[in-house]
């Protein structure tokens, strides 16, 4: 039945990029949908496996294709030729080129094959994205697509807690995953926010956001969140201050002040039952026994390998990880660490990269462009991917394809807007496009028909 669905996707592939190219009036509408996808594909099962390992106890557990990536092909393939230069895929494709080479690294290399597979889909899915928010259009509807994402999971999250739940996680499976996702939305859409006086529905963004995180009842979350918050504000009143961004400035903080109370009783809940751990701290024990893996692997144990590795040659052991499934299944609660267990100090800066130079990009080209209005929605994408950074230290859940289609979305807005506004044009070019600029910054700001 797997292969019937992969093939009628691929045969429904050249109708979509013939009815993409025709069709571009509806771009801003696709991109909303592309938007909403990663927060529901994996609870409306909108994947196949052609090759599935399920009892496999790595993050990655078969060579998979969504309908996500189908769609990135359609977008790409329908694209006009003049956009489909694609900046800021570098660092991705290096990391990918590494996780490829740690296939030398252990004895079971397919396992490692799932993960360069997944990170080709990535990089699929970045240069669709990169491509077709050279349109201020396609941006508004790809962001507003996320908000949707995030609404479902709020009212999901509220659903599960009106039920008992103390950490709500929508129909992700986990509060940290949920938790993390937020990050993507919450600050781009409070940025778009601060952007544009057309603000229909942007302000659902930085609400639903900010619920599900305090229904996670997540430190880590609710901490990142609030500093996030705090740090877009700031970084667009330095930018380009002004009275309506003074006004939701303000409004941002009342609601930090209204939303504390409520994560404190959250987290008082959850801290309320009594614990039996004692005085074990697994957290802990996980990192010993990753960089005791680094020290005797620098070069790695191969993508996709860690758990493997940790079990079977005495690392959980030694690290005095409890021998529970629970916790001998689990991965170092580090994506730094992690990455460096896996595909060695130079995947480990690889991974760093990944994560950084597209902040840097982002801020540059917002401080270079300081009127348009375009450079508000990099600053928020910048601190989406600093607060993921910072939480990968506390969690490994970046590795997983829900998080990475989030993170090739984040990097791909930032490609294409930074394109647009003239990021990496000649400075002859850049004085000359200033007027498109401007009427792409006016664009950003315009409703989609029948939808905002």
């Amino acid at each position: 039945m797997k292969w019937i669905a992969l093939l009628a996707v691929l045969g429904m592939l050249p109708v979509l990029i013939g009815w993409l190219r025709t069709n571009r009036r509806h771009l801003p509408r696709v991109m909303m949908v592309f938007g909403a996808l990663p927060f529901v594909t994996s609870t409306w099962h909108l994947l196949i496996a052609p090759i599935s390992w399920a009892y496999w106890p790595g993050f990655v557990k078969g060579a998979e294709v969504t309908l996500i990536d189908a769609l990135a092909i359609a977008l790409i393939f329908s694209t006009p030729r003049k956009f489909r230069q694609v900046h800021l895929r570098w660092p991705l494709i290096a990391y990918t080129v590494l996780v490829m080479l740690s296939l030398l690294q252990n004895d079971v290399p397919m396992s490692t094959f799932f993960y360069v597979w997944q990170l080709a889909r990535m990089v699929l899915v970045l240069t669709a994205v990169a491509m077709t928010c050279r349109d201020p259009k396609a941006v508004r509807g790809l962001i507003l697509g996320l908000i949707i994402g995030i609404c479902f999971q709020a009212v999901m999250s509220l659903k599960a807690h009106a039920q008992g739940a103390i950490q709500a996680a929508g129909t992700l499976g986990h509060q940290n995953l949920l938790g993390m996702l937020t990050h993507f939305v919450i600050f781009p859409s409070l940025a778009m926010l601060l952007a544009t006086k057309k603000s229909r529905w942007l302000w659902l963004g930085p609400v639903a956001g900010l619920t599900a995180v305090v229904l996670t009842a997540s430190r880590a979350t609710i901490a990142f969140s609030a500093v996030g918050v705090v740090l877009t504000l700031l970084l667009s009143m330095m930018r380009q201050p002004s009275g309506r961004k003074t006004t939701v400035a303000l409004a941002g903080v009342l609601s930090l002040v209204v939303a504390a109370p409520v994560a404190y009783a959250t987290l008082g809940a959850r801290f309320s039952k009594p614990s039996d751990t004692g005085d074990y701290d697994e957290r802990a024990a996980f990192e010993r026994a990753a960089k005791a893996i680094v020290h005797d692997h620098p070069l790695g144990v191969g993508g996709n390998h860690y758990v493997i590795v940790a079990n079977t040659q005495g690392y959980s052991d030694r690290a005095g990880v409890a021998a529970v499934f629970g916790s001998r299944s689990a991965h170092v609660h580090n994506a730094y660490l992690l990455s460096a267990a896996e595909t060695g100090y130079v995947g480990m800066i690889a991974f760093v990269l990944m994560l950084v130079w597209p902040v840097i990009v982002a801020l540059r080209c917002a401080w270079r462009y300081r009127r348009d209005p375009r450079g508000d929605v990099l600053l928020g994408l910048a601190v989406a991917l600093m607060m993921v950074s910072l939480h990968s230290l506390y969690e490994w859940i970046f590795v997983l394809y829900v998080t990475q289609y989030m993170y090739a979305i984040a990097v791909g807005l930032i490609a294409g807007i930074a394109a647009e506004m003239g990021y990496w044009a000649p400075r002859r070019k850049r004085a000359a496009a200033a007027p498109d600029r401007d009427e792409a910054a006016e664009s950003l700001a315009e409703p989609i028909p029948n939808v905002a």
